[in-house]
């Protein structure tokens, strides 16, 4: 029942790159300085959130991600440092709302709209047509970091090589965490022995 929650694009990623290297490594290698706070940095929290962000805010994502994730974010907690995964996620109707159908009181409750599979935002028309009731989920987690590489000392550091492991850890990491929530919510059913 566990479905891949993230992947990296990696084919997309090194077919549109230039230079000889990928879309990525290119974006890190043009973007150096917004990783500056990070060089040499104990912790390697920062430095793989920047490269997450880098990574996400690719068009098309670097990371690419199951069509009931609408964001995905991983940043350091300002509580303690630690690294802190907040993914938005699609889900259905509570059961409170599905059990009747009286709170609806005919006025044609929509739920989240989908194009070719995909979940969308409802259109500036559909808002004028019907009410949209949405249900999402937000997780918000502690990721393990155990396994990322150090923070670069500087921008001659390896610093795209180093990105990249980042954010194949990251990636191996919230699948671990959400891929067993996604796969459950495509299920459809409710699980046994709960």
């Amino acid at each position: 029942m566990e479905q891949r929650a993230f992947w990296l694009d990696e084919n997309f990623d090194r077919e549109r790159g230039a230079d000889g290297r990928g879309r990525f490594e290119n974006e890190v290698l043009r973007r150096t300085d917004e990783f500056a706070g990070t060089w040499g940095d104990i912790a390697p929290v920062a430095f793989a959130a920047t490269a997450w962000r880098l990574a996400t805010g690719l068009t098309p994502g670097y990371v690419r991600w199951h069509r009931r994730i609408v964001s995905a974010t991983c940043a350091p907690s300002p509580w303690d440092g630690s690294l802190i995964g907040a993914v938005s996620v699609v889900s259905r109707w509570p059961a409170e709302l599905t059990w009747t159908r009286q709170w609806q009181r005919d006025r044609g409750w929509r739920d989240w709209p989908q194009m070719f599979g995909q979940y969308t935002t409802p259109t500036d028309q559909d808002l004028t047509r019907s009410p949209h009731l949405r249900a999402m989920l937000q997780v918000e987690a502690p990721i393990p970091f155990g396994d990322l590489p150090p923070a670069p000392d500087g921008p001659e550091d390896s610093v795209a090589s180093a990105a990249r492991r980042a954010v194949v850890v990251l990636t191996r990491e919230l699948n671990e965490l959400l891929g067993p929530v996604i796969g459950q919510l495509e299920a459809g059913v409710p699980a046994k022995g709960a």
